[in-house]
């Protein structure tokens, strides 16, 4: 089977982020934007925990053909994600807080049925 079309993808990829914020928002975050970009790259969902600035990757799969969402956060990802974390402080001038990078793993089955929809602050710790 081949990977799905763009369009396709990228609709996935916006109902995941859907998923995703409902969950966060559920958890007691504050959502602040989302889908930041800038020249480097792009955040999917940035939000508040207390004080702490956080950066979220949204990883939504169908079925497990190319592997589980975690999966995708990969060592080179993970750099980046810290590099933009990095650069969207900076523009916000955003001195002396705290922030970290989270994942949500959102996981479907062949017919699009929510499976699961996972939270893991701090994924980029061990990198």
């Amino acid at each position: 089977m081949s990977e799905p079309d763009r369009n396709s993808r990228r609709r996935l990829g916006q109902w995941g982020e859907n998923v995703a914020a409902l969950q966060l928002e559920a958890k007691g975050l504050v959502l602040i934007e989302r889908n930041w970009r800038c020249r480097d790259g792009e955040i999917d969902l940035v939000a508040r925990d207390g004080e702490t600035v956080v950066f979220v990757e949204v990883k939504t799969r169908r079925g497990r053909e190319f592997g589980a969402p975690e999966e995708a956060l990969t060592s080179r990802k993970a750099q980046k994600l810290m590099h933009l974390g990095q650069l969207y402080m900076a523009e916000h001038e955003i001195d002396d807080v705290n922030w970290r990078i989270d994942l949500v793993a959102v996981e479907l089955d062949g017919r699009g049925r929510l499976l699961r929809c996972d939270h893991i602050p701090d994924a980029v710790l061990g990198w």
